[in-house]
């Protein structure tokens, strides 16, 4: 498949699917003691089903407070949020978290930190070791099973993590920066295994990152989003072919993206430096 000149952008993502997730019209305002400070202002999109989607803006802008809103952890201040047509008003059982940073047990070995979702839903425990298996393999890490998460490296600890979002089959998969305590190389090899993960199972995924190259490498769709407080800014369609592995990184169509993303991303970052440089001249 070729790439236009010009990479294909959209302002609403639309599909005739029903989406997995639709985030409608979501703001959230927190309280300080120097008054109201708006995270989140009049968010829309969704996600359609076996679509993966990035999120991504620069630092400040509210990525992390939109992800909890989509995971329930923490209520709008107005809007909607809805997974395959549910109102989400905490956290639901259709979606799964990933979170940057190390959430697996320390004193859990692989297969029973992996196996610990279908514990909490009362599944027999050959039942859940079975599935659990299922998807360790999947990560790569079987012959791990029954070591602890001191005896892994940082990486192989995040796609235990992962293999324990998947293994209780959501509808949604939620990423929060899953790989931004890895180094590069770790993190786009671990990327071509997300790719091959949501391939095989037909996952539906949203991803929050800060990293271009992350986001253009696995997703369908990237919404940008503005210097606070957090708004859409654009959606662009990455029309790049599937399968995609990190090979894909040193191609020209790729090197478009990442120039196009850039002068959105460097134009959102510029306002929150000029706001800084004001907020300390006034001090």
């Amino acid at each position: 498949m070729k790439v236009n000149k010009k990479p294909a952008v959209s302002v609403g993502g639309a599909s005739s699917e029903q989406p997995v997730l639709v985030v409608d019209k979501i703001s959230k305002v927190y309280q300080t003691n120097s008054g109201s400070l708006i995270a989140v202002d009049g968010m829309s999109f969704s996600v359609n089903p076996q679509e993966v989607v990035s999120v991504i803006g620069p630092s400040g802008c509210g990525k992390s407070t939109l992800f909890n809103l989509i995971g329930g952890l923490t209520p709008p201040s107005s809007g909607k949020i809805s997974v395959s047509g549910m109102p989400v008003n905490g956290p639901h059982p259709s979606i799964s978290m990933v979170f940057q940073e190390e959430s697996i047990f320390p004193w859990r070995n692989v297969v029973n930190n992996v196996a610990f979702p279908l514990e909490i839903n009362g599944v027999p425990k050959a039942e859940r070791e079975e599935h659990a298996r299922r998807f360790i393999q999947m990560v790569g890490l079987e012959g791990f099973e029954n070591h602890t998460p001191s005896q892994l490296s940082g990486g192989m600890r995040q796609r235990v993590a992962i293999a324990r979002g998947l293994a209780s089959e959501p509808k949604l998969l939620l990423m929060d920066e899953p790989f931004a305590a890895l180094d590069e190389q770790t993190r786009l090899l671990l990327g071509d295994k997300v790719i091959q993960m949501q391939q095989e199972l037909k996952q539906t995924i949203l991803l929050i990152t800060h990293n271009i190259t992350e986001a253009i490498q696995l997703s369908d769709r990237i919404v940008v989003m503005s210097y606070r407080p957090g708004r859409l800014k654009r959606i662009i369609d990455i029309d790049l072919p599937r399968p995609r592995t990190s090979e894909i990184v040193s191609s020209e169509e790729f090197g478009r993206y990442v120039a196009m993303i850039w002068d959105d991303l460097r134009e959102e970052a510029s306002k929150g430096m000029a706001a800084a440089d004001s907020a300390r001249a006034t001090t």
